[in-house]
């Protein structure tokens, strides 16, 4: 009963959820759209904040560290924890403490300062993923790879307009300006409380009662579960630190090596995540048309042969390149969360957390680490260096037919 109880609820079938799945989908896509709005706009900030308070590449990574390592620690908690005690209006405290982060933000004195409003965004997005991920879920209709990249996709829009708003609205008039985009904090806040009404209602009794976690994952053995979240992980990290390398040093890659004003960066790099919101929407729709397995081939290792010719290209060829590179590994990631979500049902919000955290922290600790290179090599070098990352897709080989790997143990399990 236990399992069954868990199916329904990680399925989200009932039909009053699937009638309203578009709207609360939409919703859930555009407040992904704010939240990281907010996010993309720390990094499109490092050239206001490198010249305003005289820092070095490391300290810009960890900037990025601070706000990503936050997040990645606390998102699987917060995953593990409304797992067995959902909380509808998280989302709009957890939103609460990004607009705090932001303000504090646009009025930090110090790098001090500056790290304390990081963490804070952070911990706001440390909320905000798992259990937004978890209401997509329940509102999919069964399309669990499109409700995903849909979600997703809000998101890829946020970060890719949030170096635009800094190019053109923040930088311009200073530190101060970061203030005026709390309005999209207290409109996410809005929006996210009235999404909360919506997963209230739609809880089922067992997970009210924590029976949705008497984890069904358990007819795959332990080892095997671990194997495969281990393979993912990799594949998610192949991702996202050469991700994180472009969006955090990109702009100071384009301005150094072909001497382009900080604007003209800014739109390089707006062009390279909105290739990135594009290849997520695609890659949703593809995982469900082609399966998990091939679409995560084609995304991580297809990506290797253009990664590898982009610290040679001359400024139109690195636009070109870097469109490709983002629309490819953009379509990886609904990919990998959905197959881990097999891999492990029943622990949806969990999943959603150690992923999204996961990538996060992965972002984070490649940012520094990164960022301490470049200023030893240089950031072509750095380029250089992460080219060789989508390699390591190849471990994809190790990536099972799930509904065959459960037939294989079903027997034990019966």
């Amino acid at each position: 009963m236990n399992t069954a109880a868990a199916k329904a609820a990680n399925s989200a079938s009932p039909p009053t959820a699937q009638a309203a799945a578009i709207p609360v989908l939409v919703s859930l896509s555009f407040c992904h759209f704010l939240n990281d709005l907010i996010q993309s706009l720390i990094p499109a900030l490092y050239p206001l904040f490198k010249d305003e308070f005289s820092l070095d590449f490391t300290q810009i990574g960890i900037i990025t560290l601070a706000f990503q390592l936050t997040a990645s620690l606390l998102q699987p908690t917060v995953g593990y924890y409304t797992d067995k005690n959902p909380k509808p209006f998280s989302l709009a405290i957890g939103m609460g403490s990004t607009l705090v982060g932001l303000l504090l933000l646009s009025v930090a004195p110090s790098y001090a300062i500056i790290l304390v409003a990081a963490g804070l965004i952070g911990t706001g997005s440390a909320v905000f993923h798992p259990e937004a991920s978890r209401v997509a879920r329940m509102a999919s209709g069964g399309k669990f790879g499109s409700a995903q990249a849909f979600f997703q996709v809000g998101g890829n829009m946020g970060q890719a307009v949030g170096p635009l708003l800094a190019a053109f609205i923040v930088l311009p008039h200073g530190q101060g300006a970061i203030a005026w985009v709390s309005a999209a904090a207290l409109i996410a806040i809005v929006f996210l409380t009235r999404i909360g009404k919506w997963y209230g209602a739609h809880i089922q009794p067992s997970q009210k009662s924590g029976a949705a976690n008497s984890n069904p994952a358990s007819d795959l053995p332990r080892g095997r579960m671990l194997f495969l979240i281990t393979i993912l992980m990799i594949l998610l990290f192949s991702k996202n630190v050469y991700s994180s390398s472009l969006t955090s040093f990109f702009t100071f890659y384009l301005i150094e090596r072909f001497d382009l004003p900080v604007q003209a960066a800014q739109v390089q790099l707006f062009v390279f995540m909105a290739a990135i919101a594009v290849g997520t929407l695609l890659g949703g729709a593809l995982t469900d048309r082609l399966g998990r397995r091939p679409m995560i081939w084609i995304s991580i290792l297809g990506a290797l042969p253009f990664t590898l010719a982009l610290p040679f290209a001359d400024v139109f060829w690195t636009g070109v390149l870097t469109i490709i590179i983002g629309l490819l590994m953009a379509s990886a990631f609904p990919a990998i969360l959905v197959f881990a979500h097999e891999v492990m049902p029943g622990r949806v919000g969990f999943v959603s957390g150690m992923f999204f955290g996961f990538a996060f922290g992965l972002g984070g600790v490649g940012a520094a680490l990164m960022g301490w290179l470049a200023d030893l090599y240089g950031i072509s070098f750095v380029y250089q260096l992460c080219s060789f990352l989508p390699i390591l897709g190849l471990v994809a080989w190790f990536l099972p037919d799930m509904a065959a790997e459960r037939r294989k143990y079903l027997p034990v399990t019966a």
